[in-house]
């Protein structure tokens, strides 16, 4: 079903894309680096021998919740108004963002309410209500939690955080591809996993402005693709299901500021099915020791599938996370 962006949002995303800039991004890091480490950029040699490219794997696996999400939560929250920190906030989630704001109000001491759907990850879900947040099932999947997220805003007196559509979480995300940038000067080609596409967005506001000739590709899954066929036609595609294992890539309508900004920031975007994202854990569990969630894959199943298109080139592929449930592990590696 196609959907064009309504008129009456275009104000609201030109003003949010005007707030979004690179020195965002350097404030963002001077909130975030006394709390947060710095995450390794690592050139793993197996890994790279397999997919035949000098390749290196940005760790955002290795922060304390596990995900890339944690740097926007905790900036969002930095900059948040007192009033509204004291009257609480409210999200929703599969996860790795629900995560980042339960991690991002603990430390702020703000009360947090986050909306997942029925059947969510359980090891996620208990990561969320372990950093104080109440956590409250609703819906077959991520959109519909959302809808509800938004209702309890009145309700509540709550401010919604939402996933993508917030000018703070990209410039907090997008401070591991600040790191990308000083560590890799060398570097060709950015792959990221692209859910919303707040990740995509900031290596878009750090390469756009600083080094303009890297590539930067964003990453799908094939079971979930409204961002890939909206960004194929140009105006909003919202599909009828996102039935894929990787959480993180698990959304069937795009938002209205991540698009403005992958629209015309992206240089490609590339589908990766549920057996690639699979083949992906196994390959870096093999090379690089590091567990990977189906997202946190993403960007080495799309370097696999295209290995004539990477070869030759200095790759920054981004490891988005590692919250993988047992479940889900033992399946994928008993395959």
């Amino acid at each position: 079903m196609l959907n064009k962006i309504k008129p009456d949002t275009h104000s609201d995303v030109e003003r949010m894309l005007s707030e979004i800039s690179i020195e965002g991004v350097r404030r963002a890091r001077d909130v975030i680096s006394p709390i947060l480490p710095r995450t390794p950029l690592i050139r793993h040699p197996l890994l790279a021998e397999e997919l035949g490219c000098d390749v290196y794997v940005k760790h955002e696996n290795h922060l304390p919740t596990g995900a890339f999400k944690i740097r926007g939560g905790l900036n969002y929250m930095a900059c948040l108004a007192q009033a509204k920190r004291d009257a609480g906030v409210v999200t929703a989630t599969r996860g790795n963002h629900g995560q980042s704001v339960a991690f991002a109000a603990r430390h702020f001491g703000v009360r947090c309410v986050i909306l997942v759907p029925h059947g969510n990850n359980p090891e996620k879900n208990a990561a969320m209500r372990a950093y104080g947040a109440e956590l409250i099932e609703h819906g077959k999947d991520f959109d519909e939690a959302r809808l509800e997220a938004q209702r309890l805003v009145a309700e509540r007196d709550l401010t919604f955080i939402h996933s993508s559509n917030e000018p703070e979480l990209i410039h907090g995300v997008g401070t591991y591809s600040l790191e990308i940038y000083e560590e890799l000067p060398v570097v060709d080609t950015i792959v990221v996993p692209v859910g919303a596409g707040s990740g995509a967005c900031g290596a878009i506001t750090v390469f756009g402005d600083l080094k303009p000739e890297v590539e930067i590709i964003g990453v799908q899954a094939e079971n979930a693709s409204a961002v890939y066929q909206s960004w194929r036609a140009g105006e909003f595609v919202e599909t009828d299901s996102a039935d894929t294992f990787a959480d993180g890539l698990a959304t069937r309508v795009p938002f209205e500021l991540p698009f403005a900004m992958l629209r015309d920031g992206l240089d490609d975007m590339i589908l990766v099915s549920e057996e690639d994202m699979r083949a992906a854990v196994r390959m870096l569990l093999r090379t690089t020791h590091n567990l990977a969630e189906g997202a946190g894959a993403a960007a080495i199943a799309a370097d696999a599938k295209h290995r004539d298109r990477f070869a030759g080139k200095t790759v920054a592929a981004v490891l988005s996370g590692g919250n993988i449930d047992a479940d889900t592990l033992r399946d994928i590696l008993s395959g």
